[in-house]
């Protein structure tokens, strides 16, 4: 299993990230990684993520800003 992120801009349009995200073994390690690294995701222009399990959506996009 691999899981992997996708980011979006608020009107659905896919963007490459500014902090280039491995493929993870666990769901886990990808919601940590993203956790550490929201604000920079942010602020090079991501505005909501994807989380996927093998190319399949497990859940998103949720909004990288805390106040959406």
């Amino acid at each position: 299993m691999a899981w992997t992120w996708r980011f979006e801009k608020a009107d659905g349009t896919e963007v490459e990230p500014a902090v280039r995200p491995e493929e993870f073994t666990t769901q886990g390690d990808a919601e940590s990684w993203i956790g550490e690294t929201w604000r920079d995701l942010l602020e090079g222009g991501a505005d909501r993520a994807t989380l996927l399990e093998d190319g399949t959506e497990v859940y998103g996009p949720m909004p990288l800003d805390a106040e959406s």
